[in-house]
């Protein structure tokens, strides 16, 4: 309330345009109840009050089961201990946060819950035991974790489905849900490795249901049960539900992706679309900054890759990370008229404001296009809390000639201008996670290979290990979790990169163009020493070979012999 009458006051006064920026998750509960300790214990808590519930509901699909008792909650009891130390020793980088978390236990619960519908929807009651563990739905839980969070999630949740499952499927004999779940469960994870098309995830439910089907003509038959049941409903049944497992959790991520805030290669690979308004925009209006962002884009993507981060993610944020300077491109070196330099009339802390504001800038258009929040990160966090040195260096370059001036008498020492680094200093953060940092040291590096002259491989290993070292000693990789190895690994991607980028040419002359015939007749010897010579050239043009050096040849070549540029 007191910061919408101070600027009701200040645009009274002309201060104040009434306008407020936009800004990102600031004072969001939601946001802070994401790390909350007290988040945490009620997720655990519920999810634990839900296995009870299932497990007494388990007792119940069919007459006849006993009833749930005290040791069967120390069992359960012993199995969440187990949980919860795994979850926090072992995945920690995996499940960032509580969101993660509920993810986590909410997809095993679920899975735990189909389960027990299925045992106690009428038609189960005309299937046989055996048949019973093939045709349940062990592979969902995995398959959405591994497609979601990453494989080793996606194995934490095949483990505890199957270990829960044992004790919520009363019905079934405990080795035989033991070794089905864990067989499927298991699967569903080997298959789901970098899923980005929602096709491999109806592939990855066919081949489920193939092994399910595999496992249950095994399994009947060792049981010597196979006669006993339609080879219909064995053949058919696991076949059917894998299949149907991969269309639900395909028709299923993008609802789960909205309620908990992460994002799959799938829909990353979706966002990359350059036809964004946004992209559309920066290709027209700043074309520069656009070319800009698709090499930081391939630059970030092939040094996620070399570190096992995710290249889809730094490839998306990457093409929006600069969105900010279609404010005002024309003050940015890459959309700038050289005949016309707008900074010429601005002092070096105004030129400084213009340029760091972009980082502001970038985050209320990505708030205002709905884009994801890990792009607004990345727009947030690419510049850290780095200094625009060259305007900073312009200041002091000022205030010392001012200060000469004073001492020649010429000047006054209150026209001494007082220049402090911080002033120049973008607002930050640092960047706090991998990716983001990826893209900083991307962004500063493609800078600076536009500034190298005749780039060959041991100059740009020396520029972007000197870049690199920049940014470290500055602090700005402090807050993210890269390790050494890992920067010595983007370091080499990065060079790798730009030197097939920045490749050199071929420099070829021009082709002589060939005298009429009669001419060629009249000519002397020489002449036709150059017209060789220059069919040699052409022919070097069309065959990618070097020029040869010299201009004039002594002896003709024949056609079976060719020039020495195309061998």
């Amino acid at each position: 309330m007191f910061e919408s009458i101070r600027r009701a006051r200040l645009q009274r006064e002309g201060l104040s345009c009434g306008k407020t920026r936009r800004k990102h998750q600031e004072g969001d509960f939601i946001d802070e109840m994401r790390t909350h300790p007290a988040g945490t214990v009620a997720a655990y808590v519920f999810f634990f009050i839900g296995i009870a519930l299932l497990m007494r509901l388990g007792t119940q699909v069919e007459a006849g089961l006993p009833a749930v008792t005290s040791l069967h909650m120390m069992y359960a009891a012993a199995i969440g201990f187990a949980l919860v130390v795994h979850e926090r020793v072992a995945l920690r980088p995996e499940v960032c946060d509580n969101g993660a978390l509920l993810l986590v236990l909410g997809t095993i619960f679920t899975q735990l819950a189909l389960v027990v519908l299925m045992l106690d929807a009428p038609f189960a009651h005309s299937w046989g035991k055996t048949l019973k563990a093939v045709v349940l739905p062990h592979a969902f839980a995995p398959v959405v974790l591994s497609v979601i969070l990453g494989r080793r999630i996606g194995l934490f949740g095949a483990i505890y489905a199957t270990l829960f499952g044992v004790l919520v499927c009363i019905s079934i004999s405990a080795p035989t849900y033991m070794a089905t779940s864990a067989l499927l469960g298991f699967t569903g994870v080997l298959l789901t490795k970098r899923v980005r098309r929602r096709n491999r995830l109806f592939m990855a439910g066919l081949y489920i249901g193939l092994a399910a089907t595999a496992y249950s003509l095994l399994l009947h038959e060792a049981a010597g049960v196979i006669m006993e049941e339609q080879i219909g409903r064995i053949v058919g049944g696991p076949l059917m539900i894998g299949i149907v497992t991969g269309v639900a959790v395909g028709g299923l991520l993008p609802v789960l992706e909205s309620v908990f805030g992460v994002t799959t290669d799938v829909s990353w690979l979706e966002l990359g679309d350059l036809n964004h308004p946004l992209m559309r925009r920066l290709s027209i209006e700043a074309p520069g900054t656009y070319h800009h962002s698709l090499v930081v884009a391939n630059l970030s993507e092939a040094a996620a890759e070399a570190i096992g981060a995710s290249a889809s993610m730094c490839r998306v944020c990457a093409y929006f990370h600069d969105i900010g300077k279609l404010s005002k491109p024309e003050y940015f070196i890459e959309n700038m008229d050289p005949s016309d330099n707008p900074h010429d009339d601005l002092t070096p802390r105004m030129s400084a404001l213009v340029i760091i504001a972009h980082v502001k800038d970038g985050v209320d258009l990505a708030i205002k296009h709905n884009l994801n929040s890990r792009i607004i990160d990345v727009i947030e966090q690419h510049h850290g809390t780095s200094l625009a040195y060259f305007f900073y260096r312009q200041a002091l370059d000022q205030k010392a000639e001012v200060e000469r001036l004073v001492k020649q008498s010429k000047a006054k020492e209150d026209d001494v201008p007082q220049v402090s680094a911080e002033t120049f200093r973008y607002p930050g953060p640092r960047p706090q996670f991998k990716e983001s940092a990826i893209i900083s040291l991307a962004d500063a590096v493609e800078s600076a290979s536009r500034t190298l002259e005749k780039p060959n491989a041991s100059r740009i290993e020396t520029m972007v290990d000197e870049i690199v070292q920049a940014r470290m000693m500055d602090g700005q990789l402090d807050e993210c979790d890269l390790t050494i190895a890992e920067l010595a690994r983007i370091k080499k991607s990065f060079a790798k990169t730009l030197l097939s980028m920045m490749h050199g040419r071929i420099k070829y002359q021009k082709a002589i163009e060939s005298k009429p015939a009669r001419e060629e007749a009249k000519a002397p010897p020489a002449a036709e020493d150059e017209t060789a010579a220059s069919a040699n050239i052409v022919e070097a043009s069309f065959t990618g070979g070097p020029v040869p050096e010299a201009t004039v040849i002594k002896k003709p070549r024949t056609r079976k012999s060719p020039p020495a540029s195309a061998a």
